[in-house]
Formats: structure tokens, sequence, C-alpha cells
């Protein structure tokens, strides 16, 4: 069986191999891609079939930067994952803690850790580009008193020992990725949608879109403002919204149009399952 390929940021056995794996399935190939801009790269130039890219987490926050890679590079998102993270402290065989002179990961991760790593170790926290590869570098380098902040995946993976599990500082700690695609979704099940649009700066027109959706009972789950690139003060509102009724949507998004600009829809898609995760 012919083997989906992937585009994921970083290499394998990070957390977006794991999203890629829990919305795909075991039979992908990960294409590694050490950057986002890579990543859509990836997905433009066909050397992947989809691509997975973090949009949110639920101590870090927003990602802005790929709201804007999804709109300049045409994407659909076709799907949406939700993956419960669980941060590890790793380092070569035989290390304690107390022996860490640097600790290194994302600086996402970092951030996700901070209160255990500040409150636990003296060591030097360093910002890097990915959780995976950090920790498959400490192994190919033999780094001794250096550690890294990773998925147990990655551990087992690269052959280090787990000094310390889930130090992430919220146990409700949680990401969610975006499926994307050169194609849309046409699928019957689609009932969530990623929209992207401009108002004007006359008072009240945000409140007016959001009274559009509230009487087509369109439940809005996310919404966030960019700076648009080139036009200073001005943003550009993207919005996840969910439905019961295509139809209501249809007639909420035909109303919006005569108080917003700039209206494109980023993707409509089956939204993800954020129960039971683990």
């Amino acid at each position: 069986m012919t083997k989906l390929k992937i585009a994921i940021q970083g290499i394998t056995a990070s957390f977006h191999e794991v999203a890629a794996i829990k919305h795909f399935g075991e039979n992908i190939e990960a294409i590694e891609c050490m950057s986002f801009p890579d990543l859509c790269e990836a997905l433009k130039k066909d050397d992947a079939d989809f691509a997975v890219m973090a949009i949110e987490n639920s101590i870090a926050g927003s990602i802005l930067q790929n709201y804007s890679l999804v709109q300049d590079y045409g994407f659909n998102i076709i799907g949406e994952v939700y993956l419960r993270i669980h941060q590890c402290l790793m380092a070569l065989p035989g290390t304690k803690i107390a022996e860490l002179k640097i600790i290194e990961s994302h600086p996402i991760a970092i951030r996700q850790c901070a209160e255990y790593l500040m409150k636990n170790t003296a060591a030097l926290l360093v910002d890097g580009e990915d959780t995976a590869a950090i920790a498959k570098k400490i192994r190919d380098e033999k780094l001794v008193g250096y550690a890294a902040v990773a998925s147990k995946a990655a551990a087992q993976k690269f052959g280090l020992e787990v000094l310390a599990e889930n130090i992430e500082t919220n146990k409700q700690n949680f990401t969610r990725f975006l499926i994307l695609s050169k194609k849309a979704s046409n699928s019957d099940l689609n009932n969530k949608a990623s929209v992207s649009f401009q108002l004007s700066h006359h008072p009240g027109s945000l409140a007016k879109v959001l009274n559009i959706l509230h009487e087509n009972n369109i439940n809005l789950t996310k919404i966030q403002s960019v700076p648009v690139v080139g036009k200073p003060y001005q943003y550009a509102f993207h919005v996840d919204l969910i439905w019961e009724d295509k139809n209501a949507y249809d007639v909420a998004l035909k109303a919006i149009t005569t108080f917003a600009t700039d209206i494109i829809i980023l993707g409509e898609y089956e939204k993800g399952d954020f129960n039971n995760l683990v």
C-alpha cells in the first residue's frame, strides 16, 4: 500500500508526527521540515500530499505566523487534530537532574514547562528549533549535562533516559493542529469552518458580525486578530465557526459581507474530537 506523504514541522517522533498518525493512521511517510515555511513549501511543491501544522496551544497561545502562512499559500484546511501534550525531560542514560547544565527545546515547549524547569534545575534554558531534533542531537553528539524537553516517543526513539515525566505546568495542555491540502474538502460531514475577513473602523462593526452569527445559531469557537502586512493598525480577523445547519452557515456568511471585506474561507471541515484526550 502506498504511504501518504505528510509534511510535518520537525522530525519523526515530534508531536507533529504524533498528530499526523492520529489523523491519517500509521501508514504515512513523514516529510521532515525544520520550519513552518519549509512545511508550506513541501506541500506547495507536491513533495507532500498533505501537511500538519500546529496553530494554537492551550498554554502558549496562538502561533500567529501560521495564520498568515495558510492564507498566503492559499491552502485549504480540511481537518483538525487536538493532541494532549505531555512533556518529558530527557538526557543521556545515567544523567541526574542536578548535573544538568543546559536544557534545550522549542521555545513553546520551554514556556509550557517553565515552572517545573525553574523550580527543579539551575540549568540554562536554550531555545531550539524542534523538540525531537534536540533529543536526536543529544544522542548523536553524546552531550553530557545536556537535556531536552520532548515527547516520550522521542526519548524511546533516540535512546535517552526520561528524568521527569509530565512536566508541563498545566496538565490540561493540548495543541490544535490543522490538516492542510491544496484541494478543498467537500465532505457532507463538514460542520466547521475557518474564515478570515477585515472590518472597517466604524464603531460596532465587529458587534454586527457577531450578532449575525448569533441570529443564525452559529457557534463562534475562536476569534483571532492578525496584523495586515503593509497596512499599519489594520487587522484581519480569523474566526472558527461551527454549525448544525449548513444553510444557516451559508446565510450568515452572506450577511457578513455587508459589514466585512476580503472574506476568505480558509477551509470547511469536520470538527476535531476534543473529548477523551489522553
